[in-house]
């Protein structure tokens, strides 16, 4: 099926994300016009803030508040002619409430707003953001190599075993499961006029963009170098493997690429650059000219180079290479950026939007 064209009208669902922000970005640079969903006008008007600039009038934001309420979609995606899903909780704060926290927000907001596009006439292309999560069996011992091909089926189990009280890693992963799953089976029942992809990248690190009011209100993955760099880390926390990696800028690529490239319908891609662990990214925190000293003397040191020993889950990343063009930054490049965006955070005490410097790093 044809691809979306030049000057398109894009929707962006959750917009305010973290890897949404890069996909409105990078669509915007490319002389598409987009219309972002978010949770509240504050999200918006910070969108706006961020793009006008740039791009005045090419950027524009609907309130969707609740991502389970049937046809909050509808306005938002009348008259697109693509449609970027990124809307979903990524979290693990489930405290026993896993479904209700994770498993619906994630499986329904999926299923509304595919509803809501199955109304339109114009939509020709939808991605929906899926993840690794629903690639990997964590039940397998690491090293495993998982490929597009490859579907999680324990942590679905695992939920219908356990429900609320599953393991909240495990819900999510369960959750982006059941959702990546519930796309794939809506358009072979409703064989829409449009076709679908899905983009399974696994942990997401990179430059911060969105709207953040304080270090605890960062995003999960860049919490992470935030809880390294400032004394919430000890070596203890080191040992553990981790798994694939992939730069936001990338990942954003991607979902970008998935829309434009008419042979990418009806495929499933997992960007990823390479494999990582915890004590990779101290490694490359301490190696870093951009990382502050005072920075440094928090973060934990480990057994520097250990990390390429530790057995872990990857993702291989030869497709969205091979079909979607992603050239992907090395993970210096990416941990540099993401702590280059974090000192702009708290160099501006948490408020307004980052400049040009950063945005377009």
């Amino acid at each position: 099926m044809p691809a979306i064209g030049p000057d398109s009208l894009v929707v962006v669902t959750g917009a305010s994300g973290f890897l949404a922000v890069h996909c409105v970005h990078q669509l915007l640079e490319r002389g598409h016009r987009v219309r972002a969903t978010v949770r509240s006008t504050d999200k918006g008007d910070y969108l706006r803030q961020l793009f006008d600039k740039r791009h005045p009038g090419k950027f524009e934001y609907v309130v969707a508040e609740d991502l389970e309420t049937p046809g909050v979609f509808d306005d938002a995606v009348r008259d697109a002619d693509g449609v970027l899903h990124t809307a979903s909780p990524f979290h693990m704060n489930t405290e026993g409430r896993a479904t209700e926290t994770l498993i619906k927000p994630a499986l329904r907001g999926t299923t509304n707003v595919l509803e809501s596009i199955l109304k339109s006439k114009t939509v020709k292309r939808v991605v929906v953001t899926s993840s690794f999560a629903a690639i990997l069996t964590s039940t397998k011992p690491p090293p495993q190599r998982y490929t597009e091909a490859d579907w999680n089926s324990t942590s679905v189990e695992g939920h219908e075993r356990d429900g609320d009280n599953q393991v909240p890693v495990e819900a999510y992963r369960a959750s982006k499961t059941l959702a990546e799953r519930a796309a794939w089976d809506f358009v072979a029942t409703h064989q829409p006029s449009w076709d679908l992809a899905t983009i399974n990248p696994p942990f997401v690190l990179g430059p911060v963009l969105q709207q953040v009011a304080s270090a605890e209100r960062l995003n999960t993955s860049m919490a992470l170098i935030w809880a390294f760099t400032h004394g919430q880390k000890t070596d203890a926390d080191l040992p553990a493997p981790s798994g694939s990696v992939v730069d936001v800028r990338d990942a954003a690529q991607a979902h970008v690429e998935a829309l434009l490239r008419p042979q990418a319908g009806g495929e499933r891609v997992g960007p990823a650059a390479q494999t990582w662990t915890h004590q990779d990214l101290v490694d490359a925190l301490h190696a870093s000219a951009v990382v502050p000293e005072a920075w440094k003397k928090q973060t934990p040191v480990g057994k520097p180079g250990s990390g390429r020993g530790l057995p872990v889950h990857e993702l291989v990343g030869t497709k969205a290479e091979e079909l979607l063009g992603i050239q992907y930054h090395a993970f210096a490049k990416t941990v540099d950026d993401g702590v280059r965006s974090l000192l702009d955070l708290e160099q501006r005490g948490w408020k307004g939007v980052p400049d040009e410097a950063i945005v377009y790093l």
